[in-house]
This record gives C-alpha cells, sequence and structure tokens, in this order.
C-alpha cells in the first residue's frame, strides 16, 4: 500500500468521524429545537446519515455496466452485519444496554427469521428475484 493511499484513507477515516459526529449532534439539537423525542430522531435522521454511504454503493452497482446486484445485496447483509456485531457489540462494552423486553421479544425473533430466510434463500449460491 502506498502513503497516499494510507494517507487518504486515514484522512476519509478522520471525516467519516467528524461528519458522524456533527450529524448526531445536529440532530440532536434539531430534536430538542423541535421538540421530537430522541428515539424518533435516532430511527430517522441519524438512520439515514448513517446508511447515506451504503445507498450510494448500491445504487452505483446497480448502475454499472454490467449491473452488479450480488454488490447491492452484499452491502445491506454486510451492514446489517456491521451494525448488530460492531456498533451494539461495542456499545454493550462500553456500558449496559437498557432494553424494554417487549423490543427484545418482538424484534430479536423477526431479524432471527429473517436472516435465516435469507440465508436458506442463499442456500444454492444464488437469490432469485423470487
Amino acid at each position: 500500500m502506498s502513503s497516499e493511499t494510507l494517507l487518504l484513507f486515514l484522512a476519509g477515516f478522520v471525516f467519516l468521524i467528524a461528519g458522524a459526529e456533527l450529524l448526531v449532534r445536529g440532530a440532536s439539537r434539531l430534536a430538542v429545537v423541535v421538540g421530537i423525542s430522541p428515539l424518533v430522531v435516532g430511527l430517522t435522521v441519524v438512520a439515514y446519515g448513517t446508511s447515506a454511504p451504503e445507498l450510494a454503493v448500491t445504487i452505483q452497482s446497480v448502475y454499472a455496466q454490467p449491473p452488479r446486484p450480488d454488490i447491492a445485496v452484499g452491502n445491506v447483509i454486510g451492514s446489517n452485519i456491521s451494525n448488530i456485531l460492531l456498533v451494539l457489540g461495542i456499545s454493550a462494552l462500553a456500558a449496559p444496554l437498557i432494553v424494554s423486553r417487549q423490543l427484545v421479544r418482538s424484534s430479536v425473533p423477526l431479524m432471527i427469521g429473517v436472516s435465516l430466510l435469507v440465508w436458506g434463500m442463499a442456500s444454492d449460491g444464488q437469490i432469485s428475484r423470487l
């Protein structure tokens, strides 16, 4: 890896962290000013901002010549794995997570079920439109 590539990678990482920090602070201020609960802001504004890079890659892969839908599907699955294992895992290591029982009872089985469904659909090495 060249020094220029390493420098660009590090600069991109710094800008990514700074942009994420600005997004979270701005969304929090917006919630306070407008009177929206922080949960709603977290589920909309912050979720959109953190998903924007994945959206850009997915759109680019679909419009590539030839189209690469495999990259789009892999991007979605990889993003979910990263969010669950890295973000949630590191957050849980930093401080205990307080989660309602209702959320765990409804969301966790749904997430496991959808994951098993995708795994089953991809078991032959392909995911078709059906």
